[in-house]
């Protein structure tokens, strides 16, 4: 039969007729799927409930569903979809709310319930909110809250380098060579920490500005040159100072601090979902290159000895191991 005289698909009315469960993991459903579908764990992040990460462990828990079926990591959204988290059905669309709060010493930055000091019972607020970004529960200072899942990728993406100012206190006595070594950057958790400005205020107070948020960073880089933190107080998050904000209290964003935000963040890219494509992988971290390469485990970080057994086309056996390989047979 030519293919002019093949009879048209009604793709809406095929659509209407095939349930989510159904379509998943057919060829209807990687066709049509197209650019009018979304990432679950982005589309949980936009209706405001929590953030991407937060979703992601939600989704791995078992507590979310598309259509009554239970979700993983990976599935798509697509209109008309039905998103439940903990049997309750996701609203989209909430207004937007940005806070600033003054988080301090003991609080935990989590929005897990079973946490006796979690952040989001700390502050009472009768919206939903999740923070934006992590600080320490021995730390105190500046920390956002809101129900803005772009803003808050916007703001977390580490390669945007928007600025963190810390008032740290040390045990012991602060020198010019302290200073430079932290400035210059410090090796910890297997890398070096980038070149930051950093201002002695006395002989155990220094000021310090980040762009990066390694765990625990500042803590670790003092641990690194012979020091220990005794106190730590976030200042600024880019535009936004703590001043005087009392430690438990909260406030709205005022209208141009937002306005600077967005300046600032109007070129960030939120993730790979920014460019139409994800990256599909499993709570142990395999992804499709991975299956590609038949689930072999990755070479160990420093591992010399991993050139005598594999060589450069991943797997393969070296030129050197191959020759004695041939000669050995021939005997």
């Amino acid at each position: 039969m030519p293919l002019e005289s093949w009879p048209k698909l009604d793709l809406k009315a095929s659509r209407d007729r095939t349930s989510s469960a159904d379509r998943k993991g057919s060829l209807y459903y990687c066709q049509v799927r197209g650019d009018h579908s979304i990432s679950l764990n982005k589309y949980i992040s936009d209706t405001g409930y929590c953030s991407r990460r937060e979703a992601d462990r939600l989704i791995e828990s078992g507590r979310v569903t598309i259509n009554d079926q239970v979700a993983t990591k990976g599935n798509r959204v697509n209109e008309g979809d039905v998103v439940a988290i903990d049997g309750e059905r996701t609203q989209t669309n909430p207004k937007a709310i940005y806070i600033a709060y003054h988080k301090p010493v003991g609080v935990v930055t989590t929005t897990d319930a079973r946490e006796p000091a979690n952040i989001i019972s700390a502050i009472g607020h009768q919206e939903r909110l999740f923070p934006v970004g992590r600080l320490d529960k021995a730390s105190e200072g500046l920390i956002f809250l809101t129900n803005d899942g772009h803003m808050v990728n916007k703001i977390l993406r580490a390669d945007n380098n928007h600025e963190k100012e810390y008032v740290v206190g040390v045990q012991r006595r602060i020198t010019s060579k302290f200073i430079d070594q932290m400035q210059s950057g410090v090796n910890i958790l297997g890398t070096r920490t980038k070149p930051c400005q950093v201002e002695k205020i006395n002989n155990h107070t220094f000021n310090i500005i980040l762009t990066q948020g390694l765990n625990r960073q500042i803590r670790r880089m003092c641990a690194a040159l012979g020091n220990e933190v005794t106190e730590l107080r976030r200042v600024r998050i880019m535009n936004v100072h703590l001043g005087r904000l009392k430690a438990g209290r909260w406030r709205n964003l005022t209208t141009a601090e937002l306005d600077k935000i967005r300046e600032l963040t109007k070129d960030s890219k939120e993730d790979s979902e920014h460019k139409g494509r994800t990256r599909h992988t499993t709570a142990k971290g395999s992804s499709r290159a991975r299956k590609k390469a038949g689930n072999r485990r990755p070479r160990p970080y420093g591992d010399d000895t991993a050139s005598d057994r594999t060589g450069e086309k991943g797997g393969r056996k070296s030129k050197a191991r191959r020759s004695r390989s041939r000669r050995a047979r021939k005997k």
